[in-house]
């Protein structure tokens, strides 16, 4: 402020209300200037206002709004060192997610054995040729003693992929001993999953080369024979699965009744036809519970496990595939409606004999698409296929690019993923090449030298489940005696065994 401005507003003040001297004003003649010169109208009102009755009705409004401004105050001031939380909660119906439910054990012996008899039985003479010893008879199954000829129409599975006791390992450099001919080597090769801390010992392992050049080997080594002869198992046994029509497979599976004994939705009870089919390449047919599929979507307002999903699952482990299926139990997994499960990756382990209890909380995230992030909102602008027939995410958009990768560079599709229109599942019998192809493309995929990882994004939308889990050992001591008993009763013919823990 200027000091012209300054001047005036004193010279004003001295001229309108003098502080000194006989000419000061009294108390009445401050309140009357102060009333008349204020910007607070009540107060203004007052003074001008002609009568008493006016005057008093004019003082009484203004002392009630003084009154009203202080008590506004002091409300203020009392909420603020309460330290007050308002909450407001809102009960409203939600779509229950889906369940789908998986046997870890995907076919059952019984129906799959004719398809795996010949593998199984070079797998019992790699493990005598290895620990000198067989598996036990206990499934009537064929005993190897000593090395076999393998028949004429028969594979030679250790000859296709050779299996390979490591005696030593420096550098590349490794001495092993084939397991089929007891042919001792040394074979210069690349090491993958080489333990590091074995210099030397009796580790198993087993050898691809390109069927285009016998030098370009790689050799996959495990620190424990059990993994490796699963894995060498697994890729044979993805072979055999790959040349057996879909129906086939579906048929050697477990059906919903076999799996499921007892199902109860918000306490009302739900059977099969509550229940979709999905069947999954590493777990054959799996249940999905309120699938999209599905008319009616069942909805839940509720929490607790008395408004939930309660199930019973029988495994029937005496038809466990024992080279297959270490583990025994069941998967579960709890998904949105429009969401590919991938429940290799997610899902929930289940033991047998006990009671597992599954607590879920949702949470959705929504994102911004550009130029805020580099999302997609629905994957149409990502020049990816997907494989799917599922809503777009990051996972499925990477899974597709490896197996668009997989038919381009290896001429044929991976049977863990969707098969893409016009291309053919990977089987020994057509592509000879197609695990070592298989494995080399992985590492690079793995190292992001494909580019699928570049050219995926992210969704922009999406849901997340938290899961809390707890145990509880099922049935009791003292309930099983009856409570076996009469499940075994309700199931009646479907099983012609009595159920056991």
């Amino acid at each position: 402020m200027s000091n012209g401005p300054k001047k005036k507003l004193t010279q004003k003040l001295k001229k309108t209300l003098p502080v000194t001297g006989p000419q000061a004003p009294t108390l009445y003649e401050l309140m009357q200037w102060y009333c008349l010169t204020t910007n607070t109208h009540g107060c203004r009102r007052i003074v001008v206002s002609k009568g008493r009755l006016r005057k008093w009705i004019w003082i009484v409004l203004t002392l009630i709004a003084v009154a009203l401004i202080f008590w506004q105050c002091a409300l203020l001031l009392m909420s603020y060192y309460s330290v007050s939380v308002s909450i407001t909660a809102n009960f409203q119906k939600l779509t229950f997610p889906a369940v789908t439910v998986c046997n870890m054990n995907p076919y059952k012996y019984s129906t799959i054995q004719q398809y795996v008899a010949g593998l199984e039985t070079q797998t019992m003479q790699a493990l005598k040729e290895i620990y000198g010893f067989s598996e036990p008879t206990s499934r009537r199954r064929r005993e190897v003693e000593g090395p076999q000829e393998v028949p004429e129409n028969e594979v030679n599975y250790l000859n296709r992929i050779k299996l390979f006791v490591v005696k030593s390992i420096k550098d590349n450099e490794i001495d092993a001993e084939e397991i089929l001919t007891r042919r001792r080597s040394r074979m210069n090769a690349r090491v993958v999953h080489r333990n590091t801390d074995t210099a030397a010992g009796n580790i198993v392992g087993y050898k691809l080369c390109n069927p285009n050049n016998n030098s370009d080997c790689t050799i996959f080594t495990f620190s424990s024979a059990i993994n490796a002869i699963q894995e060498w198992y697994r890729l044979h046994y993805m072979d055999i699965l790959a040349k057996i029509p879909m129906e086939e497979k579906i048929a050697m599976g477990y059906t919903p009744d076999d799996l499921l004994i007892n199902c109860f939705f918000d306490g009302k009870p739900c059977d099969a036809r509550n229940f979709t089919l999905f069947h999954h390449s590493l777990y054959g047919n799996c249940y999905t519970f309120n699938d999209a599929q599905q008319k009616d979507l069942l909805e839940s307002s509720m929490g607790g496990a008395e408004s939930g999903l309660k199930l019973v699952i029988y495994i029937d482990e005496d038809e466990y595939n024992p080279y297959l299926v270490t583990a025994a139990g069941a998967k579960i997994l709890v998904h949105d409606q429009n969401d590919f499960p991938f429940i290799e990756e997610s899902g929930t382990e289940l033991e047998t004999a006990t009671e597992t209890s599954i607590g879920m909380q949702l949470t959705e995230s929504t994102k911004l698409s550009k130029p805020y992030s580099d999302c997609t909102i629905d994957g149409s602008d990502v020049p990816i296929e997907n494989l799917y027939n599922k809503k777009y995410t990051y996972q499925i958009c990477l899974y597709s690019c490896f197996q668009k990768q997989m038919v381009e560079t290896c001429g044929c599709a991976h049977y863990d993923q969707p098969l893409p229109k016009g291309a053919k599942y990977c089987n020994n019998d057509e592509f000879s090449g197609w695990i070592y192809c298989y494995f080399r493309l992985h590492k690079r995929f793995v190292q992001e030298e494909l580019g699928c990882q570049s050219t995926c994004r992210e969704s922009c939308s999406f849901k997340e489940w938290t899961f809390t889990r707890s145990v509880a050992k099922w049935p009791s001591i003292s309930a099983e005696s009856w409570t076996l008993r009469v499940l075994s009763w309700e199931l009646g013919d479907r099983l012609e065994k009595k159920l056991t823990k």
